[in-house]
């Protein structure tokens, strides 16, 4: 995960990155930055290749907002901000072959996940790049670069998200091409999950774009999802994008279908009182 200061496009050289650092039990390794004892990635020493957590499975809910036949070609550019464990990164590359680019700030979580997290060297298909993601995003040079953007973004605290304002936001749509998805894992227990999605809202929806969310997880992760100027498919398409991702994938994608539905209404601000029903419509 990256470590970023809100205020961009220059981050405080004063802040201290913390070190990596490796546990292992029962047959899973696990990073750690500092000395917290928050999981900043795991991965499965017998099934290196599966996706270990449960909330870095639901983050590939967005295979489902794609074409099976645009995976089939290789085609959709996935751009993930935060490395991890280099799970999501290992899966999209190695797995799905696709062209992967992971925007990491802090060099030892990299170099970590390349001695002890099987993280591939750089190649055609793969760019694993030691830069803040907050300004990465905001570089003109970058958007409309992305089909997928994947954001995983708590520090060693993990209170909440270190990118989390509006204008961080709109540089992620900015930097998805026409018609792609935005997906962030947001800690849904946390009083700063409704924040941060209403931000997320705030610079998808005045384009015509949705957001949605997935139920969370035991732990307390919320997947949101966010689609660029383009509609939900429908129930019918998702089924059977879910059933070819199951297959493909080895995925629980069609349990996803009962998870996803849209944010949660706005809560009214204390004071105010619900509009009043229009006299010529129906009660």
């Amino acid at each position: 995960m990256t470590t970023a200061s809100p205020t961009r496009p220059k981050r405080s050289a004063a802040r201290a990155l913390p070190s990596a650092s490796i546990s292992e039990f029962d047959g899973v390794r696990y990073l750690h930055l500092g000395e917290t004892p928050w999981v900043q990635g795991a991965m499965r020493l017998r099934k290196h290749r599966a996706l270990e957590l449960e909330y870095v499975q639901r983050m590939m809910v967005w295979l489902l907002l794609c074409e099976p036949a645009a995976l089939a070609a290789a085609s959709p550019r996935v751009v993930q901000l935060g490395l991890g464990a280099a799970a999501l990164t290992r899966f999209c590359h190695t797995e799905l072959g696709l062209a992967t680019t992971t925007v990491e700030l802090n060099p030892q979580v990299i170099a970590a996940c390349r001695q002890w997290f099987r993280l591939p060297a750089n190649d055609e298909r793969l760019n694993v790049v030691e830069a803040d993601a907050g300004i990465w995003v905001a570089d003109e040079a970058n958007h409309g670069s992305a089909d997928v953007l994947c954001i995983d973004l708590y520090d060693h605290q993990a209170a909440a998200p270190v990118l989390d304002d509006e204008a961080f936001y709109r540089d992620c749509h900015a930097v998805l091409a026409e018609g792609g998805v935005l997906v962030v894992n947001l800690f849904g227990r946390n009083a700063s999950f409704t924040r941060s999605a209403r931000r997320i809202e705030a610079a998808f929806a005045p384009g015509g774009g949705q957001v949605l969310m997935l139920t969370p997880t035991e732990e307390g992760n919320t997947i949101v999802v966010a689609l660029k100027n383009g509609p939900r498919p429908d129930d019918a398409v998702l089924r059977a994008r879910a059933d070819w991702v199951a297959e493909r994938c080895k995925l629980k994608a069609v349990r996803w279908l009962g998870l996803l539905g849209p944010l949660p209404p706005a809560r009214r601000k204390p004071g105010t009182t619900a509009a009043a029903p229009d006299p010529g419509s129906p009660t």
